[in-house]
């Protein structure tokens, strides 16, 4: 590891940073105006003709045979310009993830090692995992295409605290940081935050979702699906990073478990997860219930997050916050 810090590249990578915070603000007004002033699309607008003809009293006309599916964004009312916004919201948040990118390979290259080892390194990388879970689960459902609005304010309000509250300056790690498992531990617990997150996201939506309402959100029954499956991507990953981090923890401290309020809380995470998983696969449920057990568990792995350094500390508290313990 090199002794000396690359200022140039530290400071591009903050400058970066920033410019990442201000491209994903842009990319949620974006996904705002598009998902707020959009056109209904041909099935939502036929679904709002035959409650008014309910509502007046008239004769529902019979069914027509079914329609080719109108292709995503496909609309027949309103003005264009909403469709070119979400347009530009989805450029944007491609832009925003290079520059997310670029910011942490900014950084470590600056100082010579992965660039995750304290609180602020860890949020930027997490962003960077959620948008870029996003960006491919959107390639493959185009109906998640609204979750770019949440998503995008959850990227940049994480960003935006992480600039203003644990941001720290560019340098070496302590020595027990100075390992291979770094990129094994670390790396695999970033991915699957970055895809409950997005779990965590439809979750939130779908509490205030209400079917049988024109909307141009994802339908419940697409929240529940894909909630489930990165989910379901999740869980071995971050089991994976529970069971890296205890050998990290035998190689560092001659202990695989210590009880450190990161370990427990770690595995509070693991266990609210699994009874998740477990409550769909062998109790069946389904729907608001199971979304509730899967959001709590979202908040046991926000609090693993960011509470346990800010107000618990422990061995883990190399996370550099500012008057953490």
């Amino acid at each position: 590891m090199p002794a000396e810090v690359d200022t140039g590249l530290a400071t591009l990578s903050d400058q970066l940073l920033l410019v990442t915070v201000l491209l994903y603000v842009f990319a949620m007004i974006g996904y705002a105006l598009h998902l707020g002033f959009g056109r209904r699309s041909v099935q939502q607008a036929a679904v709002v003709r035959e409650h008014a003809l309910v509502g007046a009293g008239a004769a529902v006309p019979e069914a027509a045979p079914a329609a080719e599916p109108a292709p995503a964004g496909d609309d027949t009312a309103g003005p264009r310009w909403p469709a070119r916004a979400g347009f530009i919201a989805l450029a944007l948040t491609w832009l925003g993830w290079a520059a997310n990118a670029g910011c942490l390979v900014t950084r470590g290259l600056a100082v010579g090692r992965w660039p995750w080892a304290n609180m602020y390194e860890f949020v930027v990388a997490i962003c960077l995992a959620t948008v870029t879970a996003y960006l491919v689960m959107r390639h493959k459902f185009p109906q998640l295409r609204f979750l770019g609005a949440f998503v995008a304010v959850a990227a940049a309000l994480s960003l935006g605290f992480a600039v203003r509250y644990l941001h720290v300056q560019a340098g070496p790690v302590q020595p027990s940081l100075n390992s291979y498992w770094v990129a094994i531990h670390v790396s695999a617990a970033i991915i699957a935050t970055g895809l409950f997150t997005v779990g965590g996201v439809a979750g939130i939506i779908y509490l205030f979702r209400k079917d049988g309402r024109p909307s141009r959100l994802p339908t419940r029954a697409d929240l529940d699906r894909i909630t489930n499956r990165v989910v379901v991507l999740a869980f071995p990953l971050w089991t994976f990073a529970v069971i890296a981090g205890a050998l990290w923890a035998d190689k560092a401290w001659g202990r695989y478990w210590g009880w450190d309020p990161k370990e427990i809380w770690a595995f509070i995470t693991w266990i609210a997860y699994a009874a998740y998983l477990h409550a769909r696969a062998t109790g069946g449920w389904r729907g608001r219930a199971a979304m509730v057990v899967q959001l709590v568990a979202f908040g046991c792995l926000l609090f693993n997050l960011v509470g346990v350094n800010m107000f618990l500390g422990g061995l883990h508290s190399y996370a550099d916050i500012p008057g953490s313990p």
